[in-house]
């Protein structure tokens, strides 16, 4: 099923591109919904959490959100949704990074020239404030590249780390869809028995480490591991607190020790 993984500037139109490909796929866009998640998982206000994942976390928030979980249960949600059977569409939030190893991701970014963006926002925004617009849109760029830094260390505006980059000054929103459609049929992206099975022991580590993080007595527990068809192997010798938590993760069928 389709897995498409956007990754958009403020004022390229990513928003529109994926919610008319996801009418076009029949498919739902995940955007808000892992907001919702992560907020409840971490009992913290969604305003801290998008804030967080924005970038733009501030001194009394940080008091407040716990930025390493935020991480951790981010990199969970996003992986238990690109699991979805009927498909899905994920914008944001890393997910284009998160699913390199998948061979049926398609991962877009929407892009447009700075000073396009610029004239799209102060258009949605009825506003005339020029600098004002200018600025939102470099601190959205600045945010988005030093989460994309911090969490994969990779430059987020790297053509490299995509399948297919879209200039939105030249191409409309139809004929985005229709070239992100395009890749999604093609063979080469088609699900496969391989790419699923790379999925899930992606999906399977991220309910690990989540869990992990979420037992007050293993929260600053980091294990080296990897899972491979339900069978997780430790880098190194773990404690019977570190064992509890994993043997207790949906998905482990086996524990083993075992160099990496």
């Amino acid at each position: 099923m389709p897995l498409v993984a956007i990754t958009r500037e403020m004022g390229a139109m990513g928003t529109a591109i994926a919610n008319a490909l996801a009418d076009r796929l029949s498919v739902p866009v995940v955007h808000h919904e892992i907001i919702d998640h992560l907020a409840d998982k971490m009992r913290v206000r969604k305003s801290h959490v998008v804030r967080f994942l924005e970038g733009a976390t501030g001194f009394i928030e940080k008091l407040t959100a716990d930025n390493t979980s935020i991480a951790i249960f981010n990199a969970s949600e996003l992986l238990e949704f690109a699991s979805l059977s009927s498909g899905v569409i994920l914008r944001g939030w890393g997910a284009a990074q998160l699913l390199r190893p998948v061979g049926h991701a398609v991962r877009v970014r929407i892009c447009a020239p700075f000073e396009v963006r610029v004239e799209r926002m102060m258009q949605r925004l009825q506003s005339d404030d020029r600098a004002h617009v200018e600025r939102e849109i470099r601190m959205s760029d600045e945010a988005h590249g030093a989460i994309v830094r911090r969490f994969f260390d990779i430059d987020w505006q790297d053509a490299s780390y995509y399948d297919i980059v879209l200039n939105t000054a030249r191409l409309d929103v139809d004929r985005c869809v229709d070239m992100i459609e395009t890749l999604v049929r093609a063979p080469r992206f088609a699900e496969t028995e391989a790419t699923l099975r790379t999925l899930n022991d992606m999906k399977i580590e991220a309910r690990i480490r989540a869990a992990l993080r979420a037992d007050p007595v293993t929260r600053n527990a980091r294990p080296e591991i990897r899972a491979k068809d339900g069978c997780v192997m430790f880098a190194t010798a773990a404690n019977d607190d570190v064992l509890r938590v994993v043997k207790a993760v949906e998905g482990v069928q086996s524990v083993e020790f075992a160099g990496l």
